[in-house]
């Protein structure tokens, strides 16, 4: 048996505190090590909840020998500088989505944390839902015909006006925060070779950053992928992939719980199926994966960048 990959996280946002820090105090292969922020009282509170040691300041928990990978949970526009640090100490990194608000910068650290020899993974959770394997499987297995097109589209409430993904300071926006599931989708799905054919982003009345947005893609066979995002709407959380013969639709498909029972709807001529799979929880999944990564001294990074050159596309698309 491997020791469990001690941990430690830059940050109390919001997601390590609800998600991040008890699937990894839930999990046998890590032990969480420490907790820092640059308010010394928050990351006292925030370790003896989950029974770490609490860290003043994100560079002294980066020079803790004993911290062998870090989170970052921080706002993107932060992602940078605390990713590089972390990697430049030889450290392994799970950092939020996006890693970084451009494709050069995400390049450098990829190639950084290869010539570190550590992983380097961005924690888009969804991938790691055994679901959209399945979706794979029937696609491969021709249940829907020659693929066509991709629907994909991913929408959130509205957000308090405090919240930081309304900060064009802090990397705010819609593309990145919840357009970047649809169009990891259409990746995901469809392939590194797809493109960005157009796009176009608006933000709602008195905001600083787009909250909605849209995008036409395309690979070269004439494959298509349709994306739509926003952080001001009804909820909407949903794929659709269409082919000569059928179609496949999956709902919940970005941020199912854990015990939400995922279907994947399969329409043909025959009429429709409504598959039904286990219960899995992708955060549980996702933190597998990356101590896997950890253990194997890498991380996966090619369809990363692919994602990071798209979302720069779809921002310089929409004009």
């Amino acid at each position: 048996m491997s020791a469990p990959v001690r941990i430690g996280v830059l940050g109390c946002a919001d997601i390590a505190v609800r998600r991040m820090l008890p699937a990894f105090t839930a999990s046998p292969d890590v032990e969480v090590a420490a907790v820092a922020s640059r308010d010394r009282g928050r990351a006292e509170r925030t370790a003896g909840r989950f029974g770490c040691r609490p860290v003043h300041g994100y560079a002294e928990l980066l020079d803790r020998d004993d911290v062998q990978a870090v989170y970052v949970p921080l706002p993107a526009a932060l992602h940078a500088h605390w990713v590089e640090a972390a990697l430049e100490a030889g450290k392994h990194v799970l950092a939020e989505k996006p890693l970084t608000t451009d494709p050069d910068t995400t390049e450098r650290l990829l190639e950084l944390a290869g010539k570190q020899g550590v992983a380097l993974m961005e924690n888009v959770m969804f991938l790691h839902h055994p679901r959209h394997e399945a979706v794979r499987r029937l696609v491969a297995d021709g249940r829907i015909g020659e693929p066509r097109s991709l629907h994909a589209a991913f929408t959130i409430p509205p957000l308090p006006d405090s919240d930081i993904r309304y900060d064009p300071g802090l990397g705010g926006g819609a593309l990145a925060d919840v357009g970047l599931y649809p169009l990891r989708a259409a990746l995901h799905f469809l392939g590194p070779e797809l493109e960005v054919i157009g796009a176009r982003l608006a933000r709602g009345p008195g905001r600083r950053v787009e909250t909605s947005g849209a995008a036409l893609l395309g690979t070269p066979d004439g494959v298509t992928a349709h994306v739509t995002f926003g952080m001001e709407h009804a909820y909407l959380s949903r794929y659709e992939l269409w082919g000569s013969e059928g179609r496949i639709t999956v709902d919940r498909a970005f941020t199912p719980p854990a015990d939400f029972v995922p279907l994947v709807g399969l329409h043909t001529s025959a009429g429709t199926e409504q598959i039904r799979l286990t219960p899995a929880d992708q955060v549980a999944a996702t933190v597998a994966a990356f101590v896997a990564s950890v253990r194997a001294g890498h991380a996966p990074g090619a369809d990363t960048l692919r994602q990071a050159v798209l979302l720069d596309a779809v921002r310089h698309r929409s004009g």
